[in-house]
């Protein structure tokens, strides 16, 4: 990809087909320049003066149409824009034959056609946006569903940039001390204590570790939040899971332990887009090395879910129920968000258990109201709440896992004694691995990945 950033670009910017409101976007040096050779504005003068962001009532000359176009043109005549150029919008019917000749004519007067993500690459490029919101709008455009929008939307306002920004700069302000204490060495002038040393870097670490579980535990293909089905062997989980989706999908067997793998699929619950999985039956006796796998992947999922759905079957014996519990409080330890139900419930039609849902997979009793429990529980910003979005922690990972190996080489030599020359190496390598999740540094390869998976006019 080649930054001609000179260029002024021109796009569509509305989604393609029929509407009421089209928008043609542009921008760059010339943006105004362009306008003044198709658009007649209903108040010349004020056009003419105009130094702010503002809207223009006016008119354009299309190719190939007869009569001139009403429009509202939106013009940000300054660097105080979305991508830090002169930009403007123009607004008129969203008839695509009309667009693509108000486009033409942009293009005939010196403006080109846009590429995918061009004009959030700007933004980025011109410091307005990191790399990490840049690909939260990729994300807002991408979104299925109000749980993802707000996903993205959280990382497009700079939540997660704001952090790793800030652990940035107390590693910048770190490495400034110890870098100045080596200019000073002859003199023997300590600016940081090796304890108050040792304490910020074991800081750093802990905070940089956090953020890599959510990358780690949030990497979705998909980007749907997952939903996890568990419990105890024979719980029912599987025919649940069949209602859940509408389709006989996993296989049901009155014998424990039918399932070993575990299933996957994408379906709505309660009008949210989520990844349901079905594992293998919580259970710590098995001795069999398939069944001792099937945990370790039950396991696995269990930890990368965003919400657990916790299966206790009404015709649990008293002994049962013990352990039942026992695995609900094992859970716990996992920090992730459980949902507990009742399944089987046709089999104990009479219980009376008002504080917990009530399923019946073989007849669909109760199906509907888990459904809206489940998107209610996702909707919660307390539970599983996603810190990243799943492209960006691809991303991210790697760039993280490096940061904290430099940290924690940085903390060992510090505890055992080391030049503060060898710390500042390792916390200097940590600054700048931060500093490529954010974009303070990069490549024309790795934009090229990010921006080319953009829609054109974005």
């Amino acid at each position: 990809m080649k930054f001609r950033l000179d260029d002024t670009i021109a796009a569509l910017a509305s989604p393609p087909g029929s509407a009421a409101r089209g928008i043609v976007r542009l921008s760059g040096a010339q943006t105004r320049a362009v306008l003044g050779e198709l658009f007649e504005p209903a108040e010349t003068s004020r056009w003419r003066q105009t130094r702010m962001a503002a809207r223009h009532s006016g008119h354009v000359h299309a190719a190939g149409c007869p009569v001139r176009v009403p429009v509202a043109l939106y013009l940000w005549p300054h660097t105080r824009s979305y991508t830090g150029q002169p930009t403007a919008e123009i607004h008129s019917a969203g008839s695509p034959p009309l667009l693509e000749a108000i486009l033409a004519e942009l293009f005939t007067y010196g403006a080109r056609p846009a590429r995918p993500g061009e004009f959030t690459l700007r933004a980025f490029l011109a410091g307005r946006i990191d790399l990490v919101q840049a690909e939260a709008v990729l994300g807002v455009i991408d979104a299925n569903d109000s749980s993802e929008l707000r996903a993205a939307l959280a990382q497009l306002a700079g939540g997660i940039s704001h952090k790793i920004a800030q652990q940035r700069e107390s590693l910048l302000g770190l490495l400034a001390d110890l870098e100045a204490g080596l200019d000073f060495v002859e003199e023997d002038i300590q600016f940081i204590a090796r304890t108050d040393l040792i304490a910020r870097v074991r800081q750093a670490e802990e905070l940089l570790q956090e953020l890599l579980n959510q990358a780690a535990n949030r990497m979705q293909s998909t980007g749907r939040p997952l939903v996890v089905l568990a419990g105890l062997p024979n719980a029912g989980k599987s025919t649940l899971f069949n209602a859940l989706v509408d389709r006989d999908a996993a296989l049901v067997s009155h014998t424990e332990g039918t399932t070993r793998d575990y299933l996957t699929t994408g379906c709505r619950l309660g009008g949210v887009s989520v990844e349901l999985i079905d594992t293998a039956g919580w259970d710590q006796r098995e001795s069999d090395h398939l069944q001792l796998k099937a945990q370790q992947v039950r396991r696995e999922q269990c930890q990368r879910a965003d919400l657990i759905v916790w299966c206790t079957s009404s015709d649990l014996d008293e002994s049962l129920h013990m352990v039942d519990q026992e695995q609900r409080r094992e859970l716990s330890k996992e920090n992730c968000p459980c949902l507990p139900v009742v399944t089987k419930c046709d089999l104990d039609p009479l219980a009376d258990e008002a504080s917990t849902i009530r399923v019946s997979g073989r007849t669909g009793q109760g199906v509907s109201l888990l459904g809206d429990a489940i998107a209610a529980r996702l909707a919660d910003p307390q539970a599983g709440s996603r810190q990243f979005l799943g492209t960006t922690a691809v991303r991210c990972r790697e760039s993280l896992v490096g940061a904290i190996t430099a940290l924690r080489q940085a903390k060992t030599a510090a505890e055992q004694g080391a030049g503060d020359e060898l710390v500042a190496f390792e916390v200097r390598d940590a600054v700048d691995q931060l500093g490529e999740i954010l974009g303070e540094v990069y490549t024309e390869d790795l934009l090229d990945r990010i921006f080319s998976k953009f829609c054109i006019g974005k």
